[in-house]
């Protein structure tokens, strides 16, 4: 059984660390220290909701009614562009610099709205944790096992990415930097984005 739980989590943390708009979105809010313990918060439940509802058998839901992944990527492509387009203009226009300032807590709604979007209008999500978790729990006698450990990564990882950005802080006292890493999650939204309307 611990070994199931082992898999869980190896296997759900394989799938999460690739760059994606949800861990692109952490990585700023825990350089700016802004929101960090909400946002790993919300990431991480949404992700185990994804995945608890995937081992439970709503996978196969979804294979039997393909046109709800369909209207998802038409609406997370679209999403994902506007996303984008945001920090390009963040990334040739902005002059911020690192605050500093660990209780600026500001915009909490805004930040929360933000990675509610990010993850449930995001089909790769829905494509990792529901369908690709849901199918490979399959394998495993003790899915409550597997399933544990595919939370847990969840947990582990935007928490580590989230407070562990601040090692980076320094990089980040630079405008420059803001900008690099801006433009870098502009590319990275509009390929996410470019991908999804590739495959409709």
């Amino acid at each position: 059984m611990f070994s199931t739980y082992l898999q869980g989590l190896m296997i759900g943390l394989s799938l999460i660390v690739a760059i994606g708009a949800q861990n692109t979105f952490v990585l700023k809010q825990g350089l700016k220290k802004q929101n960090i313990f909400w946002v790993c918060f919300v990431c991480a439940l949404s992700d185990s909701v994804l995945t608890t509802l995937g081992i439970a058998g709503f996978s196969s839901i979804l294979h039997h009614y393909p046109s709800i992944i369909q209207f998802a990527k038409w609406g997370g492509a679209l999403f994902l562009i506007w996303y984008g387009y945001q920090h390009a203009v963040q990334a040739l226009k902005s002059q911020q610099t690192m605050q500093m300032s660990s209780g600026n807590e500001s915009n909490l709604i805004q930040s929360i709205l933000m990675c509610l979007a990010l993850t449930w209008l995001n089909p790769h999500v829905y494509l990792d944790t529901v369908i690709f978790m849901g199918s490979i729990s399959t394998q495993f006698e003790h899915t409550v096992y597997f399933a544990l450990g595919a939370v847990s990564a969840s947990w582990l990882f935007f928490f580590a990415l989230g407070y562990g950005a601040r090692v980076l802080i320094p990089i980040f006292e630079s405008p420059k930097a803001w900008r690099v890493l801006d433009a870098i999650i502009a590319f990275i939204m509009w390929g996410i984005a470019s991908s999804l309307l590739v495959n409709t």
